[in-house]
Formats: structure tokens, sequence, C-alpha cells
């Protein structure tokens, strides 16, 4: 037996022809509002970094000598 090359839609693992990316569009929508939400979560991420290595330079630069 053998399987036609294929690959699988990267939201629910159905197997797709290879020049597609998703099964449907329902699992491309999908996968992008989850793109949306890991970039706002990266960006929240960054921000606290920011937040935090700041006030580390703030808190270095007013302490007493």
């Amino acid at each position: 037996m053998v399987v036609e090359a294929h690959r699988h839609c990267a939201i629910c693992g159905k197997p797709i022809p290879l020049t597609e990316s998703f099964c449907s569009d329902k699992c491309q929508e999908q996968y992008q509002l989850k793109q949306k939400q890991v970039a706002k979560q990266r960006k929240i991420l960054f921000g606290i970094v920011i937040v935090f290595v700041l006030i580390y330079v703030v808190m270095v630069f007013l302490k007493p000598f």
C-alpha cells in the first residue's frame, strides 16, 4: 500500500494536498486568529520586559552613592 504525498492541516491535522496549507476556510481563519493572539501576547510580554528594564535603570541611577 502506497500513500500519496501529502501534508496535514496545521489546525485539525486532516491530510491535504501538498499545494494546500489548510483543509478549509474555517481552519485558515482559526490559524489567523491564533497568530493574532500570539502577536498580541508577544507585544504584551515585550512591554512588560521594557517596564522592568526601565525600573531597573531608574533604580540604579537614583541609588545614592
